[in-house]
């Protein structure tokens, strides 16, 4: 297999997976270089690689250059002039070589915790919103490919075993529609350990007072480690049916990932005061 199709197929399944890396392509080249305008490697968030613009030094800065595109997100442009090693240059070539390095962000992975109406209602309509979603519950039945077709992943596990099969990294959200405090107590410590940047549980105001008092009592969590959980859920929306909690959910998701502040965008009519 040649490198280029190596890349791009690299690619592909970093995406598909939910994997993060970077991209570092030639995009200007001067005199004596080992490769060419257009050459590409593929940087995983681990360090590994597939491809090569070139070897040696160069190639070793520039992986580290990708992994900080990674953790930053922003893309950036780095130039390597290979002739002069006294001076700290990577080679003895005798040209120059600029590398543009893009970040590569995976698709948000949506983590439904609970198989019941709401989170197969939540598990559909993140897949069709284009997320890849992963189900899990400790009842077989609520969580396989026959209940919820074409989702990205299947974990039949006891929520404070869920760890040990599913990693949760910083692109991933997740949803806990659990069945009750009991759920929750083990569950919850666990989540807020992992870098997800949305935690959100279900139930009704009492429930999560009720809940943040249990575990500052019995696992001795504090207010600044509660106050990354969002609880209850959700925008509101006023919902009742299963889809329309979904929806008031998958609403507070994407308004979290993007930023947004949920307010109504209407417009007064002008003039009006």
């Amino acid at each position: 297999m040649d490198d280029t199709r190596a890349v791009y197929e690299a690619l592909i399944t970093a995406h598909d997976s939910g994997e993060a890396a970077a991209l570092a392509t030639i995009i200007s080249v001067q005199g004596s270089v080992p490769r060419h305008v257009g050459s590409k490697m593929l940087v995983r968030a681990d360090g590994s690689f597939v491809g090569t613009i070139g070897g040696g030094k160069m190639e070793d800065l520039a992986i580290r250059e990708a992994l900080g595109v990674i953790t930053s997100g922003d893309a950036r442009t780095v130039s390597y002039a290979l002739n002069d090693i006294q001076a700290g240059d990577p080679g003895v070539c005798g040209g120059t070589v600029e590398v543009f390095i893009e970040p590569l962000h995976p698709a948000p992975t949506l983590l439904v915790i609970g198989g019941g109406h709401v989170g197969k209602a939540l598990a559909e309509l993140g897949k069709w919103s284009g997320w890849r979603v992963i189900l899990s519950d400790d009842r077989p039945e609520f969580c396989n490919p026959e209940y919820v077709p074409g989702l990205d992943g299947y974990a039949v596990s006891k929520p404070a075993d869920l760890l040990q099969q599913v990693t949760i990294t910083a692109h991933m959200y997740i949803a806990a529609v659990t069945r009750g405090l009991p759920v929750d107590l083990d569950l919850i410590p666990a989540l807020i350990a992992t870098p997800a940047p949305y935690i959100g549980v279900i139930g009704s105001r009492r429930r999560w007072t009720l809940t943040m008092k249990e575990l500052r009592e019995q696992r001795g969590m504090t207010d600044a480690q509660l106050a990354r959980v969002h609880a209850p859920i959700g925008l509101e929306l006023n919902a009742e049916t299963p889809k329309e909690i979904a929806v008031s959910i998958f609403a507070e998701l994407i308004m979290m990932r993007r930023g947004g502040t949920g307010e109504s965008m209407k417009m007064e009519p002008s003039g009006s005061t």
